[in-house]
C-alpha cells in the first residue's frame, strides 16, 4: 500500500486516470475467472455377457472305509499266537490268530475213526445184500431175510453219510481255531494278546480290517435344495450336467488330487434333519484319506447355459440385506439397480434377476460418484482390477455367505 507521502508525489492527473480506469473496469463487470470445473469421474466397469457355467454345491461329509470287517472268534479257545503286525496290510485269508486247537484236533480224529467204522460196516452190508439176492432166487432163504439185508445196506450207507458230515464239521471247527482275515485291507491294533481266552461269537472284536482304496465319502444334502433343483430342471433354467467328477476338498482347504464319483443317493429323507444321504467313491492309492476325516465335496448340480455373472465387488448389500448394483445407463449416468443373486461362482455372483447381458456394472470408483451423475466408463481389465488403487466400493460388497 502506498503511503500518504508517496501519494503526494504522484501527479494529480495520474491519480485521476487510475481512478477512472478502475471505475471503468468495475462498470464493465469484469471479475477474475473462477477455477475450472472438475471433469467427469472415471469408473471401472464390466460389461455383462451370457455364459455357460456348471453349478456346484459344496457339501460337508466324512470318509468311511470301502470295506470294513470286524474280526471275531467263531470257536472258544486260548490265543496261542498273534500272526500279524498291527497297522500292516493283510490279504484275504491271511492267518491272524492261532488258538489252542488240541481239543478240536481230537474231535476231528474221532470223527475220522467213526467214518472208517461206518465204511467197514457198509462193506459188510453190501456183501450180505449181494449173497441174499442170489439165495432168494433159489428159495434158499426167505424173502423176509432178503428184505432185512437190503434194509441193513441202506442203513449202513446212511451211517457213512452221517460220519462224513461229522468229519466235515470237525474239520471246519478245526480251521476256525486259526482265525484268518476275511478281506484285504489294513488291520488295526489287536485287542487281545497270547494267553487270552476268547469265546465263540463274542461281542468284543479282536481286530478290525479296513479296505481304504477306494474310500467312501458320505454327504448330507438338504431336501429343499433337491426340490429346488428339480424345479429348475423342469422349468428349463438348468440342464443336467451328466456324469461329472466330484471334487474333494480336504480339511485344510486344499483340493484332493483324485476326483470322486457319485455312487449312491438315498431314497428317503431323515425326518430329524430334513436331509438325505449321498455317497461318493474316491480313489485313495496313497492312503491320504483315512476313515473319519472331515472333507467337503463339490458336486455338480446342473448347467446353466445363459448365466449372468457379476464380480463380487460390483454387488452391495444394505442393512436390510437387499442387494444392489451401480450400472452405467445408456445416457452415461450412474444408476442404482436392485438385483437378486443366488450364489457365488469363483469371484463372481450368479445373477437371478435385475441385470441383463450388455449392461455395464461399475466395479471400482464408487466413492467418487452418486446416482444420476455422468461418469466416464472404462472397461476393467480381465482380472477385474480397478483403474486406480484408491478405488473402493462405497458400500461393503456382499460376502460369500450366501454361497449355495
Amino acid at each position: 500500500m502506498l503511503s500518504i507521502k508517496t501519494l503526494s508525489r504522484i501527479p494529480t492527473h495520474a491519480l485521476l486516470l487510475g481512478t477512472v480506469a478502475a471505475a471503468t473496469l468495475a462498470a464493465c463487470g469484469k471479475t477474475p475467472p473462477p477455477p475450472p470445473a472438475p471433469g467427469m469421474p472415471e469408473v471401472s466397469v464390466v460389461t455383462l455377457q451370457q455364459e455357460k457355467v456348471s453349478l456346484t454345491r459344496e457339501l460337508p461329509g466324512r470318509t468311511n472305509a470301502f470295506l470294513l470287517a470286524e474280526v471275531r472268534p467263531q470257536v472258544t479257545g486260548i490265543v496261542k499266537q498273534r500272526l500279524f503286525t498291527e497297522g500292516a496290510l493283510v490279504k484275504a485269508g491271511q492267518p491272524l490268530y492261532q488258538l489252542d486247537d488240541a481239543t478240536y484236533q481230537a474231535n476231528a480224529a474221532s470223527a475220522r475213526a467213526a467214518l472208517a467204522r461206518a465204511q467197514a460196516t457198509l462193506k459188510s452190508a453190501e456183501l450180505n445184500a449181494q449173497r441174499s439176492a442170489e439165495l432168494v432166487k433159489i428159495d434158499a432163504i426167505s424173502k423176509q431175510d432178503n428184505d432185512n439185508a437190503i434194509a441193513t445196506l441202506a442203513q449202513s450207507r446212511a451211517d457213512v453219510a452221517a460220519a462224513e458230515a461229522a468229519v466235515q464239521s470237525s474239520s471246519v471247527t478245526l480251521t476256525y481255531a486259526r482265525i484268518t482275515s476275511p478281506i484285504t485291507g489294513r488291520i488295526g491294533k489287536s485287542s487281545v494278546t497270547p494267553g487270552a481266552l476268547v469265546t465263540a461269537n463274542q461281542a468284543a472284536l479282536l481286530a478290525t480290517v479296513q479296505q481304504l482304496d477306494p474310500v467312501y465319502v458320505d454327504l448330507n444334502q438338504s431336501a429343499s435344495e433337491l426340490l429346488q433343483l428339480r424345479k429348475d430342471l423342469a422349468a428349463g433354467k438348468l440342464s443336467r450336467s451328466g456324469d461329472v467328477p466330484v471334487q474333494i476338498l480336504l480339511e485344510d482347504g486344499s483340493r484332493y488330487q483324485h476326483d470322486g464319483k457319485l455312487a449312491f443317493a438315498d431314497v428317503s429323507v431323515d425326518p430329524g434333519t430334513g436331509s438325505f444321504s449321498l455317497r461318493v467313491t474316491v480313489p485313495n492309492p496313497e492312503n491320504i484319506l483315512m476313515p473319519g476325516m472331515y472333507v467337503r465335496a463339490a458336486i455338480a448340480s446342473g448347467v446353466r447355459d445363459n448365466a449372468i455373472l457379476v464380480p463380487q465387488q460390483g454387488i452391495a448389500r444394505d442393512p436390510k440385506g437387499n442387494t444392489t448394483a451401480m450400472v452405467v445407463s445408456k445416457d452415461g449416468k450412474a444408476e442404482v439397480r436392485p438385483v437378486k443373486v443366488s450364489r457365488t461362482i469363483g469371484a463372481n455372483w450368479l445373477v437371478e434377476d435385475g441385470l441383463a447381458a450388455g449392461e455395464r456394472v461399475i466395479v471400482a470408483g464408487l466413492q467418487r460418484i452418486k446416482p444420476g451423475v455422468p461418469v466416464k466408463a472404462v472397461e476393467a481389465s480381465a482380472n477385474g482390477s480397478s483403474p486406480s488403487k484408491s478405488d473402493a466400493p462405497a458400500v461393503k460388497p456382499a460376502t460369500a455367505g450366501a454361497k449355495q
